[in-house]
């Protein structure tokens, strides 16, 4: 069977170099947790993980000829055809934790990582390539231009680590971008001390008018003259605040709805 034709509108760029491929695959640190390949595409990154004995490997792809491709050339591979945005995980594993890996389409790279959240309490650990520029913004640090909704979302229950830049030469077609890989560690946070609900909203909204003081972007879920948006942390704009201060902003917001403030 020829090479898969890479689609433009799946955001398909095939990975050549197979030294990067092995590097990606070793970001697996964790041993006897199934892992659930995005995307295998042609199977350069599949091959390692097949390789190694610690995995147990499923892959998901939307792609028919990808799918062809893969079961002639990996008949041992579990393989699901399907869209990762639309499955419900829970159906492919019932019971325990799994990791998740892949060379992310760049064109729906932050959607998978919402999912991700979506199931943090089972994905230990997340890791693949991506965008540089999304990389950077996962891992991007409070002051930094970078950092924003997906840095608080992600960096509230992840250790994110910005592992090497990958340069558009090694792909087929080449990007018009670089790339990079990234891995994602669940940290001990297990819950907020807050409304996480509340938390999400606090940070998307902020960060929606990310150049105004939080006491004009945030006007819309306290009301216009409350008295807490003279609170201090109100003057900051959201760029400057850490997780930590994300959480202590949303319950001055939930306590002052309980208080009947708001």
């Amino acid at each position: 069977m020829q090479a898969v034709r890479a689609k433009k509108f799946l955001g398909q760029h095939f990975l050549t170099d197979l030294s990067i491929a092995q590097r990606i695959a070793d970001t697996i640190t964790l041993a006897d947790i199934p892992v659930l390949e995005i995307g295998p595409g042609m199977g350069v990154l599949t091959q390692y993980l097949l390789k190694n004995p610690n995995i147990q490997l499923t892959a998901i792809e939307i792609d028919r000829e990808s799918v062809a491709y893969l079961r002639e050339w990996y008949p041992e591979l579990n393989l699901i055809e399907g869209d990762f945005l639309k499955v419900d995980l829970s159906t492919i594993f019932p019971m325990g934790p799994f990791c998740v890996i892949g060379n992310y389409p760049y064109n729906i790279s932050s959607q998978i990582f919402f999912k991700v959240l979506d199931y943090r309490d089972r994905i230990p650990l997340c890791s693949g390539m991506i965008q540089k520029e999304v990389a950077q913004r996962l891992a991007a640090k409070p002051g930094k231009k970078d950092y924003g909704i997906l840095s608080v979302l992600l960096q509230a229950y992840y250790d994110i680590e910005y592992l090497f830049t990958v340069g558009s030469h090694v792909f087929s077609p080449p990007p018009k971008v670089e790339s990079a890989v990234i891995r994602l560690t669940r940290n001990n946070r297990q819950r907020l001390d807050c409304d996480e609900q509340l938390f999400k909203t606090v940070v998307k909204t902020a960060f929606n008018q990310r150049r105004k003081q939080m006491r004009n972007s945030l006007q819309q879920l306290v009301g216009k003259g409350n008295p807490l948006l003279q609170e201090n942390i109100f003057t900051k704009r959201p760029e400057q605040l850490q997780v930590d201060e994300f959480v202590e902003l949303t319950k001055l917001i939930e306590n002052g709805r309980t208080q009947n403030i708001l």
